[in-house]
């Protein structure tokens, strides 16, 4: 056991790393999500975005982007507690009083409540259309499917030059047609969001960018729930060859590698770090969809090797998830992990072993 102390900005961090030889936690049963530390991360105005260690650190805020995930993860949990429906609730409320008469959403909210931006980046404005969609689909309580499908329809319209952003709005806008079939608005931005997404006409390279950078399976994902639902073929097609060669990217041996926060591109070394639980979350959920459409089994083992990187299949052999508390460390080191467990990696460490329950692994 390695242990040592770094400094992160003013923060010290304690590290603490148990090295396992990844293909030892290949046959071991999964861990379940736990929702306890997610609980201890939400009070009643909604979900702290950072923490130290497993406290949350209020003097941080909230944010947009982290309770719209939240929304999406408790929304699609099956058979869900009362208390998880109450924090349901709170996230909805959240992304409600987020919203800008223009339609749009603040990001950034303060500990006191005050919202501290004009309006929120391009990604907290896909990621909220992605949890309203959700919510207005999957949650198990009608009023919340209403006031899902209400805060949906006070959006003017959606529009970013850049991928992810419009990624995360087609998951969404999917979701509300998935709903209501006949929403003519959804069905109109969807359009649109999909107009910006793509695969290079390249074997070796056909990401639509020079570089790899985060949240990378979201643009597959995206394709293929367009793909699905607007019957579209050639979107399926273009999905599933850019989820495979994104797989066979991030693959070392028998564990996913994931791309660093700096990216990464041909020619660069592997494995980078610090590695974040956001892009296991990203490759399950892509590979789940894709195992959804197409029954391909091999689809099915991706996202059981995603759910297993928290569990140390990956390059260090370090475990990230704590099967107690449901909480999971913010990042992968070369010698270490950040114990500290915000809510972006926890809700991480929670959707990838939700899918990996959803197919049977």
């Amino acid at each position: 056991m390695h242990r040592s102390w770094r400094v992160e900005g003013k923060l010290q961090v304690k590290e603490n790393t148990v090295r396992l030889d990844p293909s030892a936690v290949l046959n071991d049963p999964l861990p379940s999500p736990r929702f306890e530390h997610l609980q201890r991360m939400t009070d009643h105005r909604g979900l702290w975005e950072h923490a130290l260690h497993n406290a949350p650190r209020q003097e941080h805020g909230y944010c947009t982007d982290d309770n719209a995930r939240a929304l999406i993860v408790v929304s699609r949990q099956p058979n869900p507690s009362p208390q998880l429906i109450e924090m349901a609730t709170v996230y909805l409320a959240f992304l409600r009083d987020a919203q800008l008469s223009s339609g749009g959403f603040h990001n950034r909210r303060s500990s006191n409540g005050e919202w501290v931006d004009k309006k929120g980046s391009d990604d907290s404005q896909g990621r909220a259309l992605w949890a309203l969609g959700t919510v207005a689909r999957t949650s198990p309580d009608a009023s919340m499917r209403q006031v899902g499908l209400d805060v949906f329809d006070r959006l003017r319209g959606f529009h970013s030059p850049h991928l992810r952003p419009n990624a995360f709005a087609v998951l969404g806008l999917s979701e509300v047609l998935l709903a209501s079939p006949d929403h003519r608005h959804a069905g109109y931005v969807l359009e649109q969001c999909v107009g910006h997404l793509g695969v290079r006409n390249d074997v070796g390279w056909p990401w639509p960018e020079d570089r790899l950078t985060y949240d990378n399976a979201r643009i597959p994902e995206a394709l293929l729930a367009a793909g699905a639902l607007l019957a579209r073929d050639d979107l399926i097609d273009a999905g599933l060859r850019l989820l495979d060669w994104l797989v066979a990217a991030e693959t070392i041996q028998d564990h996913f590698s994931f791309t660093p926060p700096g990216g990464w591109t041909v020619g660069e070394p592997r494995p980078g770090f610090d590695q974040q639980p956001v892009e296991a979350a990203a490759m399950a959920d892509a590979c789940s969809r894709a195992w959804s459409l197409t029954g391909d089994s091999r689809w099915k083992y991706r996202v059981e090797q995603a759910a297993r990187w928290f569990v140390g299949a990956n390059d260090t052999g370090a475990a990230l998830y704590d099967p107690r508390t449901g909480g999971c460390a913010d990042g992968l080191g070369p010698d270490y992990v950040n114990l500290n467990q915000g809510a972006e990696s926890t809700l991480s460490a929670l959707g990838v072993l939700q899918q990996a329950e959803r197919v049977g692994v």
